[in-house]
């Protein structure tokens, strides 16, 4: 059944991070993020920090589903997008490095969905506004954004390699922003919101083609980038369990550093 609060939104994370602990599922990275980021979101709206705290939630929840039908559609063995198709195979590749596989799943979540959500909560209504609580939202990542790159590094300790590449404007890798997308997905919004019908699900079916292949080049990189990542990669911790307890914010107790 479809999840109606952001309570049942974090229960069902909470889970599925538990799950991706005990099975050694690298599913669990990406849960992790957003359970961080939802619960943020839930107090943001506690905290009267949205104009409409109702109509957030309803964002909240709508967006999470998109990302939790997804879930539950790649384990199921069912069709999704294939955004998220590129996103869950990832999860069963050991050379993948631990960003590549958070922002293959931001790069399906916002870049595909959140402009989606943002359409479909807006309904009825001028999409403009609800402009404000949605950059607002901006505010709360950048909030977590020295944490969440802690944890990276702490897994990843040679990421900073990443930086001699800072001028190679052809590697998504390097270039990939959140706030970028962000801005993408309100503008996605925009052009969705007026639709209805056939012509919606056209719009998004020429979207997600377009994400799921950004999210190829987020993997499939080339050239030095290529060596760069083994390099970081080698060093990177390689148990997917401790890697998930770590981003999910468990102490030493919870789990092994046996990497």
């Amino acid at each position: 059944m479809p999840i109606t609060t952001i309570d049942e939104v974090l229960a069902v994370l909470e889970t599925t991070i538990q799950q991706s602990i005990k099975s050694n599922n690298r599913i669990g990275y990406f849960a992790a993020l957003y359970y961080k980021v939802t619960n943020r979101v839930k107090q943001g709206i506690a905290n009267g920090e949205f104009e409409d705290g109702a109509r957030m939630e309803a964002l909240d929840v709508l967006f999470a589903n998109r990302y939790l039908d997804a879930l539950a559609g790649w384990q199921q063995k069912r069709p999704i997008t294939a955004s998220w198709k590129a996103a869950f195979e990832s999860t069963e590749k050991a050379s993948v490095l631990l960003l590549q596989h958070l922002l293959l799943g931001i790069n399906a979540h916002i870049n595909l969905d959140l402009g989606i959500a943002a359409a479909m909560v807006a309904q009825g209504h001028p999409l403009a506004a609800i402009k404000k609580d949605f950059a607002a939202i901006n505010t709360i990542i950048a909030s977590l954004t020295y944490e969440v790159l802690n944890d990276i590094s702490r897994v990843s300790p040679l990421l900073s390699l990443l930086g001699l590449h800072a001028t190679n404007y052809v590697s998504v890798l390097v270039q990939f922003s959140i706030g970028n997308a962000r801005d993408g997905a309100w503008s996605f919004a925009e052009d969705l919101s007026p639709t209805e019908g056939s012509a919606f699900g056209q719009m998004v079916v020429a979207r997600d083609r377009t994400i799921a292949q950004l999210g190829g080049e987020l993997v499939h990189v080339q050239g030095l980038m290529r060596v760069t990542c083994w390099l970081i990669h080698l060093f990177e911790w390689k148990k997917p369990a401790n890697i998930t307890a770590l981003l999910h914010g468990y102490t030493k107790k919870y789990f092994s550093y046996a990497q």
